[in-house]
């Protein structure tokens, strides 16, 4: 009797651990979003560089450093972030970016400045290597909303940025990157092409004024 009673709670268990098993949830679809700089972005900071080496034909460009960015809470993972009436925050079901926000956000960044040609090089926080400047970036909102109470939402993505010497940490200058995009469609296509565009705006928004903040500083930078 008693090894039958002790046998009933483990074949209860396995019954259990098999139902586990073959749950019917759909497959997580994984995310990336892209990097791009546009032309006129490009055109007017590859003259913004030929003046620079014409004027100071010796000076080389600043590299440029940008540690892990932080995010606002709720934001730092990997999942996609939206936004209801009542300030009721949520996620995309069975859908993920390709990584942490703080990382994808972290990789945009870096492509982009990189891209610009403003910069002799750009490194990411764990890079052996020194540079000029640090530029920190913090979340601020990386969602899609949907309070306007259509069906398809507006994608904001909205960054705090501050750049400043490496030797001494001066600050040269802080300043908001936002962009913003409306989904075509609610389908996960069109609110993921939706991020990419708003966030392109921001990172062209970051990358043109950090360029300025250094070109106009007065005193130059030594590692």
């Amino acid at each position: 009797m008693n090894r039958f009673l002790l046998m009933v709670p483990i074949g209860m268990l396995v019954s259990g651990c098999s139902g586990l098993l073959h749950k019917d949830e759909p497959p997580v679809q994984v995310y990336y979003l892209r990097a791009a700089v546009s032309p006129q972005l490009a055109a007017t900071e590859q003259k913004q560089a030929l003046d620079a080496a014409k004027s100071s034909p010796v000076q080389a460009p600043p590299s440029l450093q940008i540690p892990r960015p932080q995010a606002d809470p709720g934001l730092a993972n990997e999942l996609i972030t939206l936004v209801r009436s009542d300030h009721r925050m949520d996620r995309y079901a069975a859908s993920s970016w390709s990584g942490a926000l703080p990382d994808v956000v972290e990789t945009l960044a870096i492509d982009t400045l990189r891209a610009s040609g403003r910069w002799s090089a750009v490194h990411d926080a764990p890079s052996p290597f020194t540079a000029d400047y640090l530029l920190q970036i913090n979340i601020r909102r990386f969602e899609a909303d949907y309070t306007s109470g259509g069906d398809a939402p507006k994608v904001y993505v909205t960054l705090d940025c501050t750049i400043a010497r490496r030797l001494g940490r001066e600050l040269l200058t802080s300043f908001i990157a936002e962009g913003v995009a409306d989904a075509s469609a609610n389908k996960m296509s069109d609110v993921v092409a939706a991020f990419e565009k708003a966030a392109n705006l921001a990172f062209a928004t970051m990358a043109q004024r950090s360029a300025e903040a250094v070109r106009t500083s007065t005193a130059p930078s030594t590692p």
